[in-house]
């Protein structure tokens, strides 16, 4: 897999971003682009998700290579953490060394409004997978690194675009969670809550790959308002913030040294 995005581009980049739903405008911003639909990858899994255009974007910012995956995978729609993850795999495959995984989630604060950007800080796993324990707000600074918050939070200075800062929360999907389910959340330190993203950061810690989370609070989560819930209300607010997000997280790849 690694030696098709090769040959398609000649990548030898050392960072890349996966695009949550509705977030694939970013590579736009890139010169130079090389598209690679996910079919043109032998073995490769195609994504269902309406948002996730399911290619990856090579291109080149102030010179340097960057690799964009636009689409992921996830549980509810059949795949296990191999397939999952295998992004991640693909990229350290391809000597890559710092990832910012993205995704669009519900917010569990008032003061976390829709088009609100959080960088992540920890992570809940509610999804039960390996257990019924618990869960516990996982802060491991080999997945949550200091020095890249550090960063982050200076791109968002520079640019004048407010990051916040939270726990996420995984869940499976793909039902929105209950006002009940929010609460229990809400209770363990959560700020946000979605159905991606923490695998992949496992992974990348896993393989000694350094990581940033950002996540775009598209909705408020199941009671903490009256409006219902929809994936339409997720695109279209992430389309509002696309502008801010794309300049936020470039400016933190060109930030981060990765030599």
């Amino acid at each position: 897999m690694a030696e098709t995005i090769r040959s398609y581009s000649g990548f030898q980049g050392k960072k890349a971003v996966i695009l949550g739903s509705g977030l694939g405008s970013l590579p736009d911003q890139l010169e130079n682009k090389t598209i690679i639909p996910y079919e043109k990858i032998p073995g490769y899994p195609k994504t269902s998700v309406d948002g996730h255009s399911g290619e990856f974007v090579v291109g080149t910012l102030n010179g340097e290579k960057i690799l964009a995956a636009k689409g992921r995978f996830h549980y509810y729609e059949g795949f296990d953490i191999s397939e999952i993850t295998l992004p991640i795999r693909l990229f350290h495959e391809l000597g890559i060394k710092f990832v910012i995984i993205t995704n669009s989630a519900g917010s569990l604060r008032k003061d976390y409004p829709p088009g609100t950007l959080m960088a992540m800080i920890g992570h809940l796993d509610c999804t039960f997978i390996e257990g019924p324990e618990l869960p516990a707000i996982n802060k491991n600074s080999r997945l949550y690194n200091h020095e890249i918050l550090t960063i982050a939070q200076k791109s968002s200075l520079e640019t004048g675009i407010q990051l916040k800062e939270g726990v996420y929360c995984w869940t499976l999907g793909p039902a929105y969670e209950t006002p009940d389910e929010i609460k229990f959340i809400q209770n363990l330190g959560g700020d946000a809550v979605g159905m991606s993203t923490v695998p992949e950061i496992q992974m990348a810690g896993t393989l000694g790959m350094t990581t940033l989370g950002i996540s775009c609070l598209t909705n408020y989560a199941a009671g903490i308002t009256s409006s219902p819930l929809s994936h339409k209300e997720v695109i279209e607010t992430a389309d509002t913030v696309k502008n801010q997000f794309s300049e936020l997280v470039l400016n933190i790849l060109l930030t981060v040294n990765t030599n």
